[in-house]
């Protein structure tokens, strides 16, 4: 039921790429809550648990091996809560929840008239690195599946700054292992280990730069499209088969101070505003960036 969440500031999301022998460390916090959620497509209050809260701290880092390659390595710490955890009979969860690798590639920089247009390609590898429950929704920290994606990426600027951005990613998941013998996903599976549905994601950003490069401001769509699962029950706790739709939208914001070399700032909003088997959530979250030549 939870997402992950993903940054635009030298990320396998993006379009910008680290020169080579250039290196970059994020360090992130946010901090998402939601007390309504979708339960298949009726939405639904959280009556039992009251509002629900989620605070993530992301440490990556992003290593120019080549000009047009980028590796990217990072993993988060998140803490789950709830305003009112129903009488002290559920508590949240905490602790690390999976290690991302990645290799981002620019395969076209071209100029074309009064822009120039870039297209990218990222291939990447995520696996839980704490034993954490994922069958432990809306509190879980995560799904506990490996996963693979691979994303198409293609951005157009314009001479005056102003850049569209798209990207489509396909994202396939394995099993994941519950603490029970049982489970029902459209049928009964006398089985700990859970499939956890595929799923494609679509991307539209609008950007601009300003001031000399010094600020850059993105608007946001993201949609994601579970490839199977089955919908939350009514009075049941959703679980990693479930199938999840979700439209979210986001305002985004990276500014690198010019006298501080190498140095930025970031900060960023989103809201999920519909879906299927997910909370109408909201995230918002800050962090800092860092590169420098790690060899001459």
């Amino acid at each position: 039921m939870y997402l992950s969440i993903s940054l635009q500031a030298q990320t396998p999301s993006d379009a910008l790429m680290m020169n080579s022998k250039q290196i970059c460390f994020l360090l992130d916090y946010n901090y998402s809550s939601f007390d309504n959620y979708w339960e298949g497509e009726l939405k639904r209050e959280n009556q039992t648990i009251a509002m629900v809260k989620r605070n993530s701290i992301l440490s990556m880092v992003a290593v120019g091996i080549l000009d047009n390659l980028n590796f990217y390595a990072g993993v988060p710490y998140i803490k789950t809560e709830s305003t009112h955890p129903n009488g002290g009979k559920f508590a949240g969860a905490s602790g690390f929840q999976d290690l991302t690798v990645a290799l981002k590639y620019r395969w076209l920089n071209k100029q074309l008239g009064n822009g120039r247009l870039a297209g990218l390609a990222t291939i990447g590898f995520s696996i839980p690195v704490s034993q954490y429950l994922p069958d432990y929704m809306p509190y879980s920290i995560g799904l506990g599946t490996p996963e693979l994606s691979y994303r198409a990426i293609l951005e157009c600027r314009h001479n005056s700054d102003w850049y569209l951005r798209g990207a489509g990613t396909y994202l396939w998941r394995g099993y994941a292992k519950a603490e029970r013998e049982y489970y029902y996903n459209n049928g009964s599976y006398y089985t700990p280990w859970m499939d956890v549905p595929s799923a494609i994601t679509a991307e539209a950003v609008i950007g601009k730069w300003l001031f000399s490069d010094a600020l850059q401001i993105e608007l946001s769509y993201l949609g994601s499209r579970s490839l199977s699962g089955d919908d939350i029950r009514p009075y049941n706790p959703p679980q990693p088969t479930n199938k999840v739709h979700m439209d979210r939208v986001g305002v985004f914001a990276h500014y690198f101070f010019p006298k501080l070399k190498g140095l930025g700032f970031l900060a960023y909003h989103n809201r999920i505003v519909a879906g299927r088997n997910v909370p109408e959530m909201n995230t918002t979250g800050f962090g800092a960036t860092y590169f420098f030549n790690y060899r001459k």
